[in-house]
């Protein structure tokens, strides 16, 4: 519930040709009538001044008299108001936030360094102005906030897990819609609308990123093997079947076995294999 009200103030223009008017008046008075009298008007000018203000596109002047609030004004131009309201600035522009690499725990416990970048706008003058006490520092502070509890939330990455829904690396576009929606909820007392947030940066923490970049290559080399020794069965099966097929040559059971054990060398070897030509018999 917002208790914002929008005002409308007079056009500036028509009090600036009253003050106009009246400073006329004064010098009239002073210099061709030899009146004193027209002293009288100077103490009305100055009171009339304080009250101008203009209101810049995707500005806004909030109001306060004696401590009351009387209103918002959102139209831009040149206005009058009452000369002794307070008029305090508010930017209804879009701003960015690119918030400070925090050191959080995942959800693991593992040390991590993320970032926000965040793009709010104020939506409600008044929450921003009376419900919290500085609405800009309030957006840093539970901008933090949100990111340590997000990033406690998920794993960075799913390395003992194959089944974890979503992590910090892997599920940024899911990440980023939660983050979004948490960031709205903490910032709505403040009367700020959140357009995106999103995770700028992420990485380990320096103590420990040597160690899972080792951790991350020894698993690329694991799944690498494997994809190795699965293809190099499949091609000592099908050269044994078609040996067999074409009766190119009688196999035994030994000779199979001492064929697959040096293709499976061949094929699953990391380094190129030297040639070595039989001269003798199957046997030797």
């Amino acid at each position: 519930m917002t208790n914002e009200k929008i005002s409308t103030p007079k056009s500036g223009y028509l009090m600036l040709i009253v003050a106009l008017v009246l400073i006329a008046l004064a010098i009239i008075a002073s210099s061709y009538l030899r009146n004193s009298t027209g002293l009288l008007v100077v103490p009305i000018i100055l009171l009339l001044l304080p009250g101008f203000m203009i209101v810049n596109p995707n500005g806004s002047k909030v109001l306060i008299l004696f401590g009351a609030y009387k209103g918002t004004v959102k139209a831009n131009g040149f206005f009058w108001t009452n000369p002794f309201y307070k008029k305090e600035r508010i930017s209804l522009r879009a701003r960015n936030f690119d918030s400070e690499r925090l050191k959080v725990n995942d959800k693991k416990g593992n040390p991590i360094m993320i970032s926000v970048i965040l793009v709010w706008r104020v939506d409600d003058t008044y929450r921003a102005a009376f419900d919290v006490d500085n609405y800009e520092n309030f957006v840093r502070v539970q901008t933090d906030a949100a990111v340590r509890k997000l990033a406690g939330s998920y794993a960075y990455d799913n390395f003992d897990d194959d089944q974890a829904e979503f992590t910090l690396r892997s599920g940024l576009q899911e990440i980023n819609v939660a983050l979004e929606k948490e960031l709205d909820e903490r910032l709505e007392i403040a009367g700020i609308h959140v357009h995106e947030a999103r995770i700028g940066y992420l990485a380990y923490a320096p103590e420990i990123a040597s160690a899972m970049l080792r951790r991350q290559q020894a698993e690329a080399i694991v799944a690498a093997r494997f994809k190795i020794v699965e293809g190099a069965v499949g091609m000592v099966e099908l050269a044994l079947q078609q040996l067999s097929e074409k009766n190119v040559v009688d196999l035994d059971d030994d000779k199979k076995a001492a064929m697959v054990s040096n293709l499976m060398v061949v094929l699953c070897g990391d380094k190129d294999v030297s040639p070595v030509v039989n001269a003798g018999t199957l046997h030797q």
